[in-house]
């Protein structure tokens, strides 16, 4: 029969090789640690400081049981202090309850800071006016109305950068979560009501953003691009989908949110206060899900439809083209910092 410290021995290069495994797929670069925003930014800061303040704890504590277990290990050869007896010292009471407690109340303040900080409805401080988008979760997509601007999209949103996007959430369907990790933290959508978030993107680029929350058979589906352009790029963007892309309507809508995948999807104009009707329809005493207004928004006209086959809402309308002469880019100057978010 093998002693226990060959068996220990033989042990080590199976535990080197399982821990080799575990860490093999963290190669990636971590996306919530690699933000774009203001809002992302002060997440990571606080992930960082918290971390860093609980391994001032774990850290000595794991060192302190590995030295234990070599140091008063059972072996002849052991000198050891073998104290039977012993039950107290003050010494070591201070240290590990003091210790833990001041690094509690540290993270308790600090934590309380950023969750004031870090309100989701909290108006993000700049000279730009906030981009509103209201964002309906549906099974298993995403739908977005710009309804300063007229438009809507499925599965895909565009923002300028370096200006305030005012996000408000609802669903149509069971409870999700919306996530865009590179902007800030996730929220959830639930039917009934309208929650705010403010989000901003410092930088161009495209952005991943999700679901966060299981929600039936295609959930993984539901992920969504967010492309962050310059002001007059987003503008050019605007005009393309208005002049290129036809209108939701409620016959539209109606194929939309039932359970289906779908594709991304542009529309130049939606019925006027569809978000609301959406809202209102699930809470105590709403209107339902009435057809009774088929007015567009900016005043067009009804002119799109869509088509549903085996549970998936096909395409409607193209990816809107680019210009014959698109415009110049301009990037618009920065905005001032989030200093209330």
């Amino acid at each position: 029969m093998q002693k226990p410290k060959q068996v220990f021995r033989a042990a080590i290069p199976l535990l080197v090789m399982f821990m080799l495994a575990l860490v093999s797929g963290c190669g990636e670069q971590i996306i919530v640690l690699d933000p774009k925003g203001p809002i992302g930014q002060s997440q990571k800061d606080l992930i960082y400081f918290s971390s860093i303040l609980c391994a001032v704890i774990l850290v000595p504590v794991l060192i302190l049981t590995a030295y234990i277990v070599w140091r008063y290990r059972d072996k002849p050869e052991n000198k050891a202090a073998y104290q039977p007896n012993w039950s107290h010292s003050t010494t070591m009471e201070i240290v590990w309850w003091g210790i833990p407690i001041i690094v509690i109340i540290i993270l308790a303040i600090t934590t309380a800071r950023y969750t004031h900080h870090l309100e989701p409805s909290k108006p993000i401080e700049s000279a730009q006016k906030p981009v509103v988008i209201q964002a309906t979760s549906l099974d298993w997509k995403w739908l977005f109305t710009y309804p300063e601007l007229g438009i809507a999209t499925v599965n895909s949103i565009q923002i300028p950068e370096g200006v305030p996007i005012k996000f408000e959430l609802t669903s149509d369907a069971p409870m999700n979560s919306f996530w865009i990790p590179q902007l800030g933290g996730q929220m959830y959508t639930m039917s009934g009501m309208a929650m705010t978030l403010f989000l901003q993107a410092d930088e161009p680029g495209t952005y991943f953003g999700s679901g966060a929350n299981f929600s039936g058979e295609h959930f993984a589906d539901m992920r969504f691009d967010v492309k962050a352009t310059s002001q007059a790029d987003f503008d050019a963007w605007v005009q393309q989908i208005k002049k290129s892309s036809p209108g939701l309507t409620m016959e539209t809508y109606d194929a939309l949110a039932k359970p289906g995948k779908s594709v991304k999807q542009y529309y130049s104009s939606f019925p006027e206060g569809l978000f609301n009707k959406i809202v209102t329809k699930y809470a105590a005493g709403g209107q339902g899900h009435a057809h009774g207004s088929h007015t567009m928004g900016s005043g067009q006209t009804d002119m799109g439809s869509s088509s549903q086959t085996g549970g998936d809402v096909k395409q409607s309308s193209a990816e809107p083209k680019a210009p014959a002469q698109p415009q110049a880019q301009q990037k618009p100057e920065q905005a001032g910092h989030h200093a209330g978010h």
